[in-house]
């Protein structure tokens, strides 16, 4: 099985290279010009796009082939405020860049929209302003001129006190989806309100893959083991939806998220780095019936954690696994 690890947004290493620069809107409102403010935020949302060039370089130069978007490319782009305002003219050369960059590397990339993106809202408002973020999305995977195979990963959201009718209004909202939307989306299970089993079930009604993240897996399960669910975890990347905009020839590979506990008293905050020991565990259990699998790396040293997690994995050659290169191993099954 090959593994190839990713990061998210930030880097460690690359110094002066935030992607996430952003504008508050009481800072835009002070502004007396608001021609100028809109230039300003256009300035900004460039030297995200520019650092983000910066750290895709960066993945080539550690064969790095995974990485996830910051989600504040552009500052205030949802704001219910600026509706009026399109930033995509005065960012094309920023986007286009990057999505030439993506293709000519074969990389894989996503985003992972902010909490308040919730499609299992009862609130009308709230799911009007969950789909235009949703929506905001894939204009930027649009923009950079990416397949559907680049993905948006989700939660299902709240339980607002009765999780089955939680997860019902989240499949109802889906369907009044675009396909355009529908057919980025990755769901996820969280540490506190729809397990693992909980948000397979939901996948399994809806054709969405499921990203299962160990960790949260870990502080949030009905008593499984997170291997016991991957034979039908791994089904749901082989729906229409899942592999919408990927190559028959080279289908999209299932992605797990990992990250560890900060400390024994706060199990789901996330450390600084990976602990390999759960991690392989998993993967070696998996490796029969998994060709290929895609980890993105949540803990709080991003990159950094992820060379660490290398030199770690490096100690394990004579028990199984294989050093590719900079961020990917082979596991013998």
């Amino acid at each position: 099985m090959i593994v190839r690890f990713g990061y998210v947004a930030m880097s460690t290493v690359v110094q002066n290279a935030s992607p996430s620069k952003t504008m508050t809107m009481k800072s835009f409102l002070k502004l007396a010009d608001h021609e100028a403010g809109i230039h300003k935020l256009e300035r900004i949302a460039n030297e995200n796009l520019h650092n983000t060039l910066r750290l895709l370089r960066h993945n080539l130069a550690h064969d790095i082939q995974v990485y996830r978007f910051s989600s504040k490319l552009i500052p205030l782009a949802t704001h219910q405020d600026m509706r009026d305002w399109n930033p995509f003219p005065a960012l094309r050369e920023g986007f286009q860049a990057i999505g030439e960059f993506v293709k000519k590397h074969e990389m894989r990339v996503s985003f992972h929209p902010d909490h308040f993106t919730v499609l299992s809202t009862p609130r009308p408002e709230v799911l009007t302003n969950s789909i235009r973020d949703l929506e905001a999305h894939v204009r930027m995977l649009e923009a950079m001129g990416l397949s559907s195979a680049m993905k948006n990963n989700i939660h299902i959201g709240g339980a607002y006190g009765d999780k089955p009718s939680a997860s019902s209004r989240f499949i109802e909202h889906f369907h009044l989806l675009d396909q355009s939307i529908k057919e980025r989306l990755t769901l996820e299970n969280d540490d506190k309100t729809f397990n693992a089993p909980e948000t397979l079930a939901v996948c399994q009604s809806t054709g969405l893959p499921m990203v299962i993240d160990i960790h949260h897996q870990w502080v949030n399960n009905d008593g499984e083991a997170p291997w016991e669910l991957w034979p039908d975890i791994l089904r749901t990347w082989e729906s229409p939806l899942a592999q919408a905009g990927s190559e028959l020839a080279n289908p999209l590979p299932p992605k797990i998220h990992v990250s560890s506990p900060k400390s024994p008293t706060d199990i789901r905050s996330h450390a600084d780095g990976v602990d390999v020991v759960p991690l392989l565990a998993f993967l070696r259990n998996i490796a029969k019936v998994t060709p290929k699998v895609d980890v993105m790396i949540e803990a709080k040293m991003k990159d950094g954690a992820l060379f660490d997690l290398m030199r770690d994995l490096a100690l394990y050659t004579e028990e199984g696994v294989t050093i590719r290169d900079g961020a990917s191993i082979e596991i013998k099954p």
